[in-house]
């Protein structure tokens, strides 16, 4: 039985085409680290390095690759804002709908005298924009958002976050774990002052890496949260004062690097809108197939635009993570289910503590893919 990957919300797979070659080659014929020698093979991997820099740029709209910080994944990304920013005293705002990459670390700092207000969202997982007047303080620095829900799908209005945002001098934090590579970002057009992206989503390339683009304003108001070696300025005990060397500190993930730099060009020649819409197409057809079945959809109905390829069911005359084993080991679909790291946005779905089936779909799935699926779906209903 031939398995059904639809778990892209998870990571990616298969990944780009190039991918597993670049960071074998790397291994093979590379293998030197960065920022430490001047002999040939190692002047290669700085270009890789920089190039994937570029890529990040062109991608989504930065001005500047020394802002384009190459990280160990999404989390840290998080991690590098949040606990470099936040100072105690100061106030934050974020979504009803966030992953513990954002609940965890504000959890910590409210703990470290930093408040926290959360913007609610309503039953098809929307947050709402109108409620962000009456969270605003005087200390308000920064508000963070997941772009989309990797538990609903449901995309966010971020422009007019953004725009809220820059109107009242708040720093705009946007988690794009589940639209990178899907959904085209600007920095400029979203008012953006920092973006995070995992590379082994939508991006298509290998877990372990992932980036943090920073605007010139937020750099400097930022303090490094781990310090160490990184080739400049080892004269100074303090970390360099400059980008991007102030936060990366240690030996990078240089395999990742080369795997992402084979990924980001294939997602450059693809391109973001053609990637996007054909998620699109696959997840209508499996949103069109399940509509009659007796599951409770979580987020917006199918016909309905402002959703990334993420669905949710909730299973009401069985247990789920049952449906989720029989649709592995009966019809070879391979979904997720539980809690999907996010407890509040089950809570303000209305699905914890049963948390749902999630099906997510991406690159190399095929509308028979899909169609199967629903046959499971409704079989298993």
């Amino acid at each position: 039985m031939p398995a059904i990957y639809l778990d892209h919300a998870a990571t990616s797979f298969p990944k780009a085409p190039g991918v597993g070659e670049a960071m074998a080659d790397y291994i093979a014929h590379v293998g030197v680290n960065v920022n430490r020698g001047v002999y040939a093979p190692a002047q290669q991997a700085e270009q890789t390095v920089f190039a994937v820099r570029e890529q990040l740029c062109r991608l989504f709209g930065l001005d500047d690759p020394a802002r384009a910080i190459l990280t160990p994944g999404l989390t840290w990304s998080l991690h590098l804002l949040l606990q470099g920013l936040l100072r105690p005293g100061d106030h934050c705002i974020c979504s009803a709908l966030e992953h513990n990459a954002v609940a965890r670390p504000l959890q910590a700092l409210k703990q470290n005298g930093v408040s926290v207000s959360i913007l609610p969202c309503d039953a098809q997982g929307r947050v709402d924009v109108a409620a962000l007047d009456g969270l605003l303080r005087p200390n308000t620095r920064a508000l963070v958002l997941c772009h989309a829900s990797n538990v609903c799908g449901t995309l966010q209005p971020a422009r007019a976050i953004g725009q809220w945002c820059r109107a009242h001098g708040v720093f705009f934090l946007l988690d794009a774990a589940q639209t990178a590579g899907c959904v085209p970002i600007d920095f400029t057009d979203l008012s953006l002052s920092a973006l995070c992206v995992p590379g082994h989503k939508g991006l298509l390339g290998p877990q372990g890496v992932g980036a943090l683009l920073l605007t010139r304003a937020l750099a400097a108001a930022l303090q490094p949260v781990v310090q160490g070696g990184t080739g400049s300025a080892s004269d100074a005990l303090d970390m360099p004062p400059f980008y991007p060397d102030r936060l990366e500190p240690g030996t990078p993930n240089l395999p990742g690097v080369h795997g992402l730099h084979a990924a980001l060009a294939f997602v450059e020649r693809a391109g973001v809108a053609a990637l996007g819409a054909e998620q699109q197409a696959l997840t209508q057809r499996f949103l069109q197939g399940i509509a009659a079945a007796p599951v409770r959809l979580v987020g917006l109905p199918a016909g309905q635009n402002g959703r990334v390829g993420v669905v949710s069911l909730d299973f009401p005359r069985r247990d789920n993570a049952q449906v989720a084993f029989a649709l592995s080991q009966t019809y070879g679909v391979w979904t997720r289910c539980g809690l999907h790291c996010a407890p509040m946005a089950h809570k303000a779905l209305g699905t914890f503590p049963q948390g749902t089936v999630r099906f997510s779909f991406g690159y190399g799935n095929t509308p028979e893919q899909v169609q199967a699926a629903v046959r499971a779906v409704c079989a298993l209903a």
